[in-house]
């Protein structure tokens, strides 16, 4: 018997000896990972799985976020230059509601997909349906776990906002825009059950959107996004609607946003010019549209400097052939087009 007693507590320690080495291990490498705030860092220590997931929703947010504001002055292309995991922009404006909602969102969205997919030792597939179906149909397959997701990925994103400030709120209020929104646009999809493709049962899951529905739904809030400013009241700071102009003979009346609205307080500059106290790269080079009316037009993109013509020529292969056997045939065919050029 104290054979066996012996052999067990061999096992345990040799257990214990594993997950120490193994939290050594994640300690060292979640040390040297730029970017991290200390909390981030202890996060990262207790499920180093979850933060490649975190990365990579980081990138599909950038990512995203360059393709919304292709063509517009400030196109998102040096928000996520420096590390993975900062996306610091000075100004409190709207592109910045939209690049913390943005990677917000990609986090969550990465999390939970990579739960779904096994990725991630601490979570799986969401089993929790509270409400049965009315229709001839069951909760089955492998829903996304959108809490999990959304519930990492507050802790991790927001533990970036260490200031009480006004700026720590709108950061703050637009990353729980982002993951509540993947929630919001969670799907319902249903595979059909019975003989020869009837549908006399079906089982359904819930499974995320496209991202792309995520940016274009985000868009539309940056558009209509709220001016903000820091009010304080029994609770501490808290952010309130701007009003501008008041009746002399009224209250002014403090309205908290929407929880699912973008806000911002500071004004957006015309990212015309280079500036590196504010972030903004300028136009100065950039490929516009001369005959185009949109933001990418010459006239809107170069900010009243003009515009560069530059005439190209190149040459390609072109109506290529299969010829039996084995080879194929190609044409050179010659390109001449205009390219322009912001002054």
């Amino acid at each position: 018997m104290w054979k066996i007693h012996n052999k067990l507590l061999i096992y345990l320690l040799w257990i214990m000896e594993i997950r120490l080495v193994s939290s050594f291990t994640s300690a060292m490498l979640c040390g040297r990972i730029p970017g991290l705030t200390l909390g981030q860092r202890q996060l990262c220590s207790e499920m180093p799985d979850a933060l490649i997931a975190l990365g990579e929703g980081q990138q599909r947010g950038a990512h995203e976020c360059q393709h919304q504001f292709r063509g517009h002055r400030w196109n998102c292309s040096e928000v996520w230059q420096r590390n993975v995991f900062a996306h610091v922009i000075p100004i409190a404006s709207r592109e910045a509601a939209y690049t913390y909602a943005i990677a917000s969102a990609g986090a969550a969205y990465a999390v939970t997909a990579a739960c779904a997919s096994g990725n991630i030792s601490m979570c799986g597939c969401d089993v929790r349906h509270k409400t049965a179906p009315p229709e001839p149909w069951k909760w089955g397959g492998c829903s996304a776990d959108v809490e999990f997701g959304m519930r990492y990925t507050r802790k991790f994103t927001d533990a970036r906002e260490l200031e009480r400030d006004a700026r720590t709120l709108m950061n703050l209020h637009n990353n729980r825009v982002g993951r509540t929104l993947i929630k919001k646009l969670l799907r319902t999809d249903c595979k059909c059950h019975g003989v020869s493709g009837s549908c006399v049962m079906k089982t359904c899951w819930k499974s995320l959107p496209p991202f792309r529905l995520v940016g274009d739904k985000l868009m539309q809030k940056y558009h209509k996004a709220k001016t903000v400013q820091a009010a304080r009241g029994k609770r501490g700071l808290r952010l309130v609607l701007s009003r501008k102009k008041h009746l002399a003979t009224q209250k002014p009346t403090l309205v908290a946003p929407k929880r699912l609205e973008l806000v911002y307080l500071e004004a957006s500059p015309n990212y015309c010019e280079r500036s590196i106290q504010m972030g903004t790269l300028g136009t100065a080079g950039r490929i516009c549209n001369r005959t185009g009316h949109g933001p990418q037009s010459c006239d809107l993109l170069c900010c009243g400097r003009g515009h560069n013509t530059q005439h190209i020529q190149r040459s390609e292969q072109c109506r290529c052939q299969f010829r039996w056997c084995c080879q194929v045939e190609c044409e050179q065919c010659d390109e001449s087009y205009e390219e322009f050029t912001c002054k």
